[in-house]
């Protein structure tokens, strides 16, 4: 009797085990699916003055913020990441999907260091809590829950390329006359209405330090058209947008930022 007992006892817990390990395997899927039904995208541009002025983890010489006027970025926003968002203001992130593998976008990777520089190093991964390089960490947090519309991670990265060189964020501030400055204030209106002209969908701005600029963040349908941007914007009312550190120099000057900017497009 006691090793009846005993038994049901044994296959009572191990039911209700399964019950549960049953349970956590259905929320699994049913938030796997739910990541691969995003509502749209957010692509962030990092303005890396502010970024590099304000991030110690620099690891010179290879980093992109210690290139200087040698580097092979044009002065302006360049790429932070691609993200799948959802429209309550939360998003998907750390989907399953295959590990990052450099040698996946070679062919993108002259285009990468120009336009999606690397400004960090030794990241902790938000996805395993181990260290990361910056591409690695996009693709495993954003690029991983994107390949319902992007693919793999070929067409992840080459999708956010395409969007950037498309919607020239540095171009369009410079012909509203927003051009970089350690003294001077821009209206956050007049950026915001310079973008929404250009591409007809208001962005979200996102600031350092209270006024800084540090990224615009444009928003697209799956089908990858603008559309407006479900947060608000961070920024006050003035905003500043700083100096790259080596344009200080006599010869740097905004005609060459300008014409530096054109050779994106």
């Amino acid at each position: 009797m006691a090793s009846y007992s005993t038994t049901m006892i044994l296959l009572s817990v191990l039911f209700s085990g399964l019950l549960y390990a049953n349970g956590r395997a259905v929320d699994l899927v049913s938030t796997l699916t739910q990541q691969s039904q995003f509502d749209f995208f957010t692509l962030a541009l990092q303005w890396p003055a502010t970024f590099c002025s304000t991030h110690e983890n620099k690891c010179c010489p290879e980093n992109g913020c210690c290139a200087g006027e040698h580097s092979q970025s044009p002065p302006g926003f360049t790429i932070h990441g691609l993200w799948p968002d959802y429209k309550n203001g939360s998003w998907p992130s750390c989907c399953e999907g295959a590990a990052y593998d450099e040698s996946k976008i070679a062919p993108l990777l002259d285009a990468m260091h120009k336009y999606w520089p690397i400004l960090s190093c030794n990241d902790i991964s938000s996805c395993n809590n181990k260290t990361n390089s910056f591409w690695a960490d996009q693709w495993e947090q954003h690029g991983t829950c994107s390949t319902s519309v992007t693919g793999d991670q070929y067409g992840y990265f080459l999708t956010a390329l395409e969007l950037y060189l498309k919607y020239n964020v540095t171009e369009v501030l410079l012909q509203a006359k927003v051009k970089p400055s350690n003294s001077n204030t821009y209206p956050s209106a007049v950026l915001i209405s310079a973008i929404e002209n250009a591409f007809h969908a208001k962005p979200q701005l996102d600031c350092k330090n209270g006024d800084v600029i540090k990224e615009v963040r444009l928003c697209f349908t799956k089908d990858l058209q603008p559309r407006e941007c479900v947060e608000p914007t961070s920024c006050p009312a003035n905003v500043r947008l700083p100096k790259f550190a080596f344009l200080e120099g006599a010869t740097k000057t905004e005609d060459w930022l300008l014409s530096a900017v054109k050779t994106v497009v």
